[in-house]
């Protein structure tokens, strides 16, 4: 005789074996960090003279660890977009065209003005008393980059400018490709210090060391979780709930 499994039996056997099975941990929504290093709480907005628009590509969108999203949560009137090609992407023509806006792309080349190197005059010049200068800020892998930018004839026609790094980045949680390469988070912080003081006198007290601070805070926060757990991220026993392709990262403001 065949014998049946009752409801009881059941729910025990259900809870038993979804104890045995991988453990999920949440995921913040807005920053996609898990709890224990969710920034959140830590982010007070920068009100910068200068204006970003952060070009994430899609493989970077799924990233925890993306300071391009990082940035556009400091900064009060950012733009964070996801995509590849742009060329007829209807936001971004809009951005460039705006009237009131000057804009450039940093982006690292021969054809790019080092404001590194230029004299404070030439970078007086740079922006325009009767325009707000507004960034395009390339968030990827170098190759990435390099292929939205190629692909994104828009974008590729923007004046490009570019800076010196001053000391290697801190981004020890992600390898870089050269010491010399700075993360998103810490290009835009370098670009308003080459050129943020010269929008505005309201800039103040340097209060873009803001982002700085979120920045160190995650990659120690991070370092402290796997000098812990003695595994790197790729070995934890954790998996994300759900997967960061199904979430809408497409964030425009």
């Amino acid at each position: 005789m065949m014998s049946f499994m009752n409801s009881q039996d059941y729910l025990r056997k259900k809870e038993e074996l979804k104890a045995q099975g991988p453990k999920y941990r949440t995921l913040c929504s807005i920053c996609i960090q898990p709890n224990f290093s969710c920034y959140c709480k830590h982010i007070k907005p920068i009100d910068c003279s200068i204006n970003f628009v952060i070009l994430i590509h899609p493989i970077e969108a799924k990233r925890r660890i993306a300071t391009g999203r990082m940035s556009h949560l400091c900064l009060q009137g950012s733009h964070l977009i996801k995509g590849q090609n742009f060329t007829d992407h209807p936001k971004i023509n809009e951005l460039i065209a705006e009237p009131g806006y000057r804009s450039v792309i940093l982006y690292p080349g021969i054809q790019s003005v080092n404001v590194s190197q230029i004299s404070e005059n030439e970078r007086k010049d740079l922006v325009f008393s009767d325009k707000k200068l507004r960034v395009f800020v390339i968030d990827g892998t170098w190759a990435t980059a390099r292929r939205m930018v190629r692909q994104s004839e828009n974008i590729n026609k923007l004046p490009r400018i570019c800076f010196t790094p001053v000391k290697p980045s801190n981004f020890r949680v992600r390898k870089q490709p050269e010491s010399h390469c700075y993360s998103t988070i810490e290009a835009i912080h370098h670009t308003i210090d080459l050129l943020g003081n010269y929008q505005s006198s309201d800039i103040g007290p340097r209060p873009h060391d803001h982002l700085l601070e979120i920045f160190d805070g995650m990659v120690e926060r991070q370092l402290s979780f796997l000098n812990e757990v003695k595994l790197n991220l790729r070995e934890a026993s954790y998996r994300r709930e759900g997967q960061l392709k199904k979430r809408d990262l497409d964030i425009t403001t």
